[in-house]
C-alpha cells in the first residue's frame, strides 16, 4: 500500500434524496452505483468505467438535517487524529471527530477557518496512484472558493504542508495552485461573489464540455457558469444538480 498525503482521494454527494442524485449523475457521466457493505451498514458507491474495469471514485450519503446538498471532498492524510488536532489548533472547527468506518478507513470532518467543509481520510487500502491523464468520468481537480484567500492559504499550508504556485487573474485576484512537492493537488481562489459561502468545488473530466452541459440541462440541472475556455488547460463549466449541489466539469486540452 502507498499513500499520497495532500491528495483529494474521494468525493461524496450528500443530500436527502440519494436515488434522485444517482439518476442524474449516472445519466450525466456514465457512472454506475453499487451498494457495498461497510461494517454493519451499506454504502452507495460510485464507480466509473465500462463495467469490467470500473473504479470506485466516490459515493452517496445522507446530508445532515438542514444542510444544503453538496459534494464532500476527502483529503488524504498520514494520521487522521493528528491532522484533526492540527486543524483545530489552526482555527478550524469540528463537524465530526475522528472515527473508524468499518474496515475501509478512518476519517474526520472539519470546517476550515473561512467556512468550507472538508474531510480528512486515511484509507485502509492506500491511495490510488497519480496518473498522467484522468479517465473520462473521473475526478481531475478540486478548487476552493473562499471568502478569505489569504486566511485559507495560510491554513492549508500550515496544516497539510502544501506549497503553492500563484497565477494572477486580473480583477479576480490571484489563483493559487496548492502542491505537495511538484504534484499539483488543488486550486484556491477568492470567491467572485463575496456573499457566497466558502466551498470546495470538484471537477469531473468529460469528453465534450458543451454536450455534457446540454445533457445536464435536459436532466434537470442548472448552469451556474456557461462553458468557457482556459488557455492551454481546457474548456470548463459549472453546474448545479437537481438537488442543489455544485459541481464543475472540464474537457482537458491534450
Amino acid at each position: 500500500m502507498s499513500y499520497l498525503p495532500g491528495k483529494f482521494v474521494w468525493f461524496e454527494h450528500l443530500s436527502n434524496d440519494i436515488p434522485k442524485a444517482r439518476k442524474f449523475y449516472d445519466a450525466l457521466f456514465g457512472w454506475h452505483t453499487e451498494s457495498m457493505p461497510i461494517g454493519d451498514r451499506r454504502y452507495s458507491m460510485i464507480l466509473n468505467g465500462d463495467g469490467t474495469t470500473s473504479t470506485g471514485i466516490g459515493g452517496y450519503g445522507a446530508a445532515a438535517p438542514g444542510a444544503r446538498p453538496s459534494w464532500m471532498s476527502y483529503l488524504s492524510v498520514a494520521d487522521v487524529d493528528a491532522a484533526y488536532r492540527d486543524a483545530l489548533a489552526a482555527g478550524a472547527s469540528s463537524v465530526m471527530a475522528p472515527m473508524d468506518f468499518g474496515p475501509v478507513g478512518r476519517g474526520a470532518t472539519l470546517t476550515d477557518p473561512t467556512g468550507a467543509v472538508f474531510s480528512v481520510w486515511k484509507s485502509a487500502e492506500g491511495d490510488a496512484p497519480d496518473t498522467p491523464k484522468t479517465a473520462i468520468g473521473g475526478w481531475c481537480w478540486n478548487e476552493l472558493w473562499t471568502r478569505d484567500d489569504q486566511k485559507a492559504l495560510a491554513f492549508y499550508e500550515r496544516v497539510f504542508g502544501y506549497g503553492h504556485d500563484a497565477m494572477e487573474m486580473g480583477p479576480q485576484g490571484t489563483y493559487y495552485m496548492l502542491k505537495t512537492g511538484e504534484a499539483m493537488r488543488a486550486g484556491l481562489m477568492r470567491a467572485v461573489d463575496p456573499k457566497a459561502p466558502s466551498m470546495w468545488l470538484p471537477y469531473v473530466a468529460v469528453a465534450d464540455c458543451d454536450n455534457t452541459v446540454a445533457r445536464a440541462k435536459a436532466l434537470g440541472g442548472q448552469v451556474l457558469s456557461a462553458p468557457q475556455d482556459i488557455p492551454n488547460i481546457g474548456r470548463f463549466a459549472i453546474l448545479q444538480d437537481p438537488l442543489g449541489a455544485a459541481i464543475a466539469l472540464i474537457r482537458m486540452t491534450g
